[in-house]
């Protein structure tokens, strides 16, 4: 069977963190953020660019046929589309309904923000929060919460992760 496990949730809110614990704990691959390699070697973006992070990012999330752990997903994008630039391109909407994911862990961003040069909202996350519970709930999968410190959070997946 082929399992797909998403991190999602604002900026710095856990997901790179916690997808490859998850990963390494249950020898599952992981499949990394494609942006923060496309945009480490970039200056300012467009929504073009966006396409193309999106683009890469399914494919590289859609291409194993084994267990995956993904660290992205096309929720993000089209958030972080609909964010920077107002709406969100056809392409993401597309990759968007395209995708397909088991189980969605929701990061909420209940801890200090970190800086980090690629990061651009630390003082909006808990109404980007709200947008991602929303997109969630109106999609109707399943998909957990995970708040706290990191040692809460690794104890509510591994609980859920006896379950799959």
């Amino acid at each position: 069977m082929r399992l797909k496990i998403a991190f999602t949730g604002p900026e710095c809110s856990g997901k790179s963190t916690l997808s490859k614990w998850v990963s390494e704990a249950y020898n599952i691959d992981l499949v990394k953020e494609y942006a923060r390699d496309y945009l480490n070697d970039y200056g300012p973006y467009s929504q073009m660019d966006l396409d193309k992070i999106a683009q890469e990012q399914f494919n590289r999330n859609e291409g194993s046929k084994k267990p995956t752990i993904l660290d992205t997903e096309m929720l993000v994008m089209r958030i972080w589309c609909e964010e920077k630039f107002g709406a969100c391109s056809d392409l993401i909407k597309s990759l968007f309904v395209q995708q397909h994911i088991d189980i969605y862990f929701l990061c909420k961003p209940d801890f200090k923000w970190q800086e980090d040069p690629l990061r651009e909202s630390p003082n909006d996350r808990e109404r980007l929060f709200d947008l991602y519970v929303f997109y969630l709930e109106k999609m109707a999968v399943p998909f957990h919460i995970l708040e706290g410190d990191i040692l809460h959070r690794k104890d509510k997946i591994a609980a859920i992760m006896k379950t799959c």
